[in-house]
């Protein structure tokens, strides 16, 4: 039973050990003893935190001292062995220890017969296994463990295991020393024990007469094996079970009979034998494919994998022969038999991880034993962890019970979305991560699984550990101490129970967050050491199993002397007649007791570790840290097991996460270490304000000096950058200024940048930014933000003599070092300064400029200088104000990548054909004309002298609208515009403008429609002709000289008309051409036949003459 009252013996109510040692594989990997002492300060004021030092000498006599006195005055009850202990923890630092009450109320099973097996049933179920019964408790959560039903076993049960899918109980069971394996199936129908049962042999098919008696009574499933089972686990995922014989383990697939369409038989499949030589399993854990396996000295894991991966290699060993292993054997037990007369033999302790665990020397071979036409469910495997322990043996002596125990595997599950009572909504369960743990008498070991396999914690024991078990907040172990019996100094022995954190939520949550470890989010580490949170004394402590919320604890009084007092009441007797005398029975009786202890909850648990942290509240120490941190983590690991939550819970669990966020955000806030940024995503996830966490500071000032620590500095400075939508007061704001101006004087002009710093007072700010200029941090920085703080104080001479005294280009780089002078956002919006505001109407190429440069330098996006300037301009979505397309202008110039560039053609030339088409002139004046951008870079080409010709034959009165033609012009002419992407867009753009003609001639020549160009120009602008014709029919063009513009302009001289003398003077121009072109006989085949002879003679005589002259 518990014992009452506080555990004496520990360090006080808030001292505690300091961290652990790890232990690693660096020379012998043996049971340890005690390490040597560490020299370290001990550290006052710790949250329990004492390390080995100096200061411990008068600890560790008090302690001493205290131990004598235990032992020689015959304190009943006091447990001898506890100071010893309490001096071997300080002394070897193996990890902390808090006096916390992870553990609440208790109740009796009521058990009619002493327990033999017992284990969990699921949500609401206990069994206990005692002779040749089962007897099954329902436990609630605040009501009293009640009997539910009792079944009969075959035999005496010596392992017993539950399955959660399937709903079913397994057990190894004896009978005239021959062993079975059955499992119990639908046994929430027994209702009494002489109900009817009904048994059935593995993959036996139930005809339908008889389907009735299996849906409406329990049944049992007999599997027999070729081996006796020795151990067995199921899946609590898929709920197939996997059963340890020597040298193999079976498993058998968990699968349903179909009987009808509203009844379904459960029923198992032997699926898979795992054949592994050499090794005698004592314990098996199995998850979702994943299998462990421990012997004495000896842990295996493997990973059962469903079909070969590329590039992996399939694990199918082939048997050895029985020649082959009987040669082995009998040369090994010759050597054996020659050495162990004189040696003890013991093998060196090894640790393999992933493939190189290979080469532990075990033989695996798998083999299937399913239907030769079914999908293998398993068909290869994969090495994890192979690891060997060797007992130590320099005390001369070998001890039969130092082997491992209490092997598990324990899964984490995908946190789901939850309904409104905190139950999931998907039924499916999905591995998250996966540990596995095992434990040797004094150290025990975790380790993470999935993923990549690794060390994850050592535990440390103070006393040697009979059994452990883990779960996703605790790790409990029993532990056994020697206690004074009586005032004779005769001894007993007592049990702790010992409650030590686990890291398995901190590794769990980085698996199923990418976003944890950055300044969004952060977590406890997983190599932050663990601790003791409780050590409970038990008396007869044997065994424990854990389920849902509860503990399951068996204790059992061992036999031992019992004194007796001999002599009669009636008289008085004398010296030798009262005197003890020891009887010994010849049949110890042994009390038990079967308890269920309820853990509490983890909101209580969390409360109770706050204000245990909170008298070191303002200490600047690691181990308060330590223990807001195991806090955290408390909840963390609540939270990521939502299948254990009550109703209503999870908003509590939310909302102690916060706060522990904030607490630990307060603890590295004050810290001035590595370690100190964690302040920053802690906070965060508090949800807690910036005025809110300003508000938990300190600003009390010590020695007439203000120091603010670095934690605290890096999240202001961080927040204030993230654009937050709060604004600080103009208390809180000064304060921050004065913050920054004592520990980072360089960052005052960033942090008055700030949206949150609005509020400040303007002539605060400018006093801090003149301390600056007069202490020598003078910059262009410093002196954009005094111009900035001036506009505010409407001071416009301070202004400009701020502005004036830098070159426009330092001006710009200064704005490049903080966009927020100009650009700020709220709300997710874009918003103009009131510096900015101004350089639009005083300096806007400055403006500008300054924007590219954010541009270029990855400071702004795209689409975010458009915003800007839309809004800058108060213009809406829909237009495009003069300055934006200044901008555009300028990025073209700048020479951004080919993907950008050909963005900005379309938005530039649809801009420039929505004006022409609305002849709608630029509200404000262009910063470049045409001639600026063809000279300042070389995508606005030369525009063709045909177009000039063709733009002379109209007068144009608007001289904006005439720039913008030019821009698209030269853009077409340009050597980079895609003129393919813009011909959907002309469509507004009339032909029957000069302007619009010119456009459309230009993009069709681009496109190499010279035909139809010559056929437009004639009849729209036939003056336009021969100089369009000069300039593209050249080279492979050239021929249409003489094929097409010949012949059209002969017809339509011929049809006469207005333009006659333009048609005939191209025609004159078009014939001196050919004449130089071709030779005479051709010449004269393209000469019309109708023509007169007397007006194409000259070409004739000079196309004649140009050989001899040549």
């Amino acid at each position: 039973m518990v014992s009452s009252g506080r555990r004496s013996g520990r360090l006080g109510d808030r001292k505690h050990c300091s961290a652990r040692a790890r232990a690693g594989l660096g020379g012998r990997d043996r049971f340890p003893g005690p390490p040597r002492p560490a020299a370290a300060s001990l550290s006052s004021g710790a949250a329990g935190g004492a390390r080995w030092g100096s200061r411990d000498s008068a600890l560790l006599a008090r302690l001493r001292k205290w131990s004598y006195l235990c032992g020689r005055r015959g304190v009943s009850g006091r447990p001898v062995g506890q100071a010893d202990w309490a001096i071997r923890l300080l002394a070897a630092g193996m990890v902390q220890l808090y006096n916390l009450h992870p553990f609440g109320s208790q109740q009796v099973v009521p058990c009619k017969l002493e327990p033999e097996r017992f284990c969990g049933g699921g949500r609401d179920a206990l069994f206990v296994a005692a002779g040749c019964k089962v007897e099954a408790f329902t436990v609630a959560c605040q009501e009293l463990c009640q009997p539910r039903c009792t079944f009969s076993t075959l035999g005496r049960v010596l392992r017993l295991a539950y399955s959660e899918a399937g709903d079913y109980l397994v057990a190894i069971e004896e009978k005239n020393k021959a062993t079975f394996l059955r499992a119990y199936v639908n046994w929430r129908n027994k209702r009494t024990e002489n109900s009817r049962v009904c048994i059935r042999m593995i993959g036996h098919n139930v005809e339908g007469p008889f389907s009735g008696a299996f849906r409406d009574q329990m049944y049992i499933v007999e599997m027999p094996l070729s081996e006796a089972p020795l151990c067995i686990s199921c899946c609590p995922v898929k709920g197939d079970l996997l059963v340890g014989c020597t040298n193999k383990l079976v498993l058998f697939s968990l699968k349903y009979q179909m009987i009808d369409e509203e009844f379904s038989l459960l029923d198992f499949e032997c699926s898979l034998v795992i054949h592994i030589d050499n090794i005698t399993p004592v314990e098996i854990s199995f998850c979702v494919g994943y299998v462990a396996v421990m012997s004495d000295l000896e842990v295996l894991i493997l990973k059962l994998e469903s079909g070969p991966k590329n590039g992996e290699r399939v694990h199918h060993h082939p048997h050895k022969t029985n020649d082959q292993m009987r040669r082995t054997e009998e040369g090994f037990s010759n050597e054996i038999s020659q050495l162990e007369s004189d040696f003890v033999i013991c093998q060196k302790p090894l640790e393999l991880l992933g493939e190189k665990s290979e080469q532990s020397g075990l033989s695996v071979t798998l083999e299937s034993t399913g239907l030769a036409d079914e999908k293998r469910k398993y068909s290869h495997f994969q090495h994890l962890l192979y690891r060997r322990f060797t007992p130590d043996i320099s005390s001369y002596a070998l001890s039969d019970d130092i082997r491992l125990h209490s092997l598990q595997l324990l899964p984490i599950y995908q946190t789901g979305p939850l309904t409104s009572d905190g139950k999931s909504l998907s039924q499916e369960k999905e591995l998250l991560s996966l540990f596995c743990f095992f434990s040797l008498p004094h150290v025990g070991y975790l380790y993470m699984v999935v993923k990549s396999i690794e060390l994850m914690s050592v535990y440390q024991y103070p006393e040697k550990s009979q059994q452990a078990v883990l779960t996703p907040q605790f790790l409990h172990v029993i532990t056994r101490i020697p206690t004074v019996a009586n005032r004779l100094d005769s001894y007993r022995w007592s049990n702790n129970l010992q409650c030590f954190t686990v890291r398995c939520s901190a590794a769990a949550a980085r698996e199923e967050d990418p976003y944890m470890d950055t300044t969004l989010k952060a977590c406890p580490p997983v190599s932050m050491d663990v601790c003791a949170l409780r050590i409970q004394l038990f008396i007869g402590l044997k065994a424990i199993c854990h389920f849902k919320n509860h503990i399951i604890l068996l204790t059992k009084a061992d036999p031992e002397t019992i004194p007796e007092r001999r002599g009669s009441p009636k008289r008085l007797l004398s010296r030798k007649d009262t005197s003890v005398k020891i009887k010994i029975p010849p049949v110890a009786e042994a009390g038990w007791n079967l308890y269920i202890v309820n853990t509490i909850s983890p909101v209580q648990l969390y409360k109770e570790m706050i204000d245990y942290s909170n008298t070191y509240k303002t200490a600047k120490t690691q181990s308060c840290i330590h223990l807001l941190s195991e806090a955290h983590l408390l909840v963390r690991a609540a939270l990521m097991d939502a299948s254990q939550l009550e109703p209503g819970e999870k908003a509590e669990l939310l909302e102690a996460f916060k706060e522990s966020c904030g607490h630990l955000g307060d603890c590295y806030s004050r810290l001035d270490s590595q370690h100190s940024h964690l302040t920053l995503p802690y906070y965060k996830m508090s949800g807690l304000s910036m005025a809110e966490v300003l508000g938990r500071m300190d600003w009390t000032v010590e020695d007439g000096l203000q120091k603010y620590e670095k934690g605290l500095i890096f999240y202001i400075n961080h927040s204030l950058y993230e654009n937050l939508d709060e604004e600080l007061s103009e208390e809180l704001a000064a304060k921050v200024v004065q913050m920054f101006y004592v520990a980072e004087p360089k960052q005052v002009p960033h942090i008055l940048c700030s949206p949150s710093m609005k509020n400040i007072n303007p002539l605060t700010a400018m006093s801090y930014l003149r301390k600056l200029d007069t202490s020598g941090f003078s910059s262009v920085l410093l002196t954009l933000t005094k111009a900035a703080v001036a506009l505010k104080m409407r001071d416009l001479d301070m202004h400009r003599n701020e502005m004036k005294s830098h070159s426009e280009m330092k001006l710009v780089c200064g704005f490049i070092l903080e966009p927020r002078l100009l650009i700020q956002q709220k709300k997710g919006q874009i918003v103009p300064t009131e510096l900015a505001l101004y350089l639009k109407e005083t300096q806007p190429g400055l403006l500008v400029a300054s924007v590219l440069g954010l541009q270029k330098n990855n400071k702004i996006g795209v689409e975010e200088a458009d915003s800007f300037f839309k809004v800058l301009c108060a213009k809406d979505e829909d237009t495009i104000p003069q300055l934006l397309v200044d901008f555009w202008e300028a990025q073209i110039v700048a020479c951004l990548p080919d993907v950008l560039l050909q963005e900005l053609f379309f938005k530039l030339t649809s801009q420039y054909i929505w004006r022409l088409s609305k002849r709608q002139p630029p509200d404000t004046k262009p910063l470049r004309t045409s001639e600026d951008l063809i000279n300042a870079c070389s995508h606005y080409g030369l525009i063709y002298p045909w177009v000039h010709v063709l733009i002379s034959s109209d007068s144009l009165a608007d001289k904006n609208y005439t720039e913008d033609l030019s821009k698209l012009q030269s853009l077409i002419c340009g050597p980079s515009f895609d003129i393919a992407s813009i011909i959907p867009f002309l469509e507004p753009l009339s032909e029957d403008s000069i302007a619009g003609l010119s456009v459309h001639v230009l993009c069709r020549t681009r496109l190499k429609e010279y035909e139809q160009c010559i056929d437009i120009l004639l009849e729209r602008c036939p003056e336009a002709v021969i100089p369009y014709a000069n300039h593209e029919l050249k080279e492979e063009n050239r021929t249409l000289w003489w094929k097409k513009l010949l012949p059209e302009l002969c017809q339509r001289i011929k049809r006469g008309g207005e333009k006659y003398q333009l048609y005939l003077s191209s025609l004159k121009e078009t014939l001196s051409i050919v004449a130089v072109e071709l030779e005479l006989k051709d010449f004269m085949n393209v000469l019309p036949e109708d023509g007169t002879a007397a007006f194409f003679l000259p070409y004739l005589l000079y196309c004649s003459r140009k050989k001899s002259l040549t």
